[in-house]
């Protein structure tokens, strides 16, 4: 039977911390994307409001929504997990190893979705035509 120190313990909770970060990052990319996307956009509207402006406006949500893809991208990357291929009985659960690999799927599963949702979130700005 193997005793777990202070020390390790601590690193396990370090660990845990950085996983449960990692797994709400891209999720907190994709919810500043669509804030500021759509509240910059209310902005220059109300502000601006011409034709011309539109093109700027346009310009910096597809800049926006590089920087995300970009940083979401990023996230799906280091959180991917090509070691183990196989399932885990839910058991295995309770060993740190197995924690943290079904955490950087899920993490990997959440860019994912969040790549798809920062790329509808800026879909409209295609299609604007007007801020009326």
């Amino acid at each position: 039977m193997t005793r777990i120190t202070g020390h390790e313990d601590a690193d396990e909770l370090l660990d845990e911390s950085a996983s449960l970060w990692r797994i709400t990052a891209a999720p907190l990319v994709w919810a500043a994307h669509f804030l500021f996307c759509y509240v910059g956009a209310a902005i220059w509207c109300a502000k601006i409001g011409s034709a011309e402006g539109l093109a700027a406006l346009r310009l910096s949500i597809l800049g926006l929504t590089v920087l995300a893809l970009a940083a979401i991208f990023w996230i799906g990357w280091r959180s991917r997990d090509l070691s183990e291929v196989g399932e885990v009985a839910p058991v295995a659960l309770r060993e740190p190893r197995h924690r943290h690999r079904f955490l950087r799927h899920a993490a990997f599963l959440l860019a994912i979705i969040s790549f798809v949702g920062v790329v509808y979130v800026a879909m409209p700005a295609l299609f604007i035509g007007t801020c009326r």
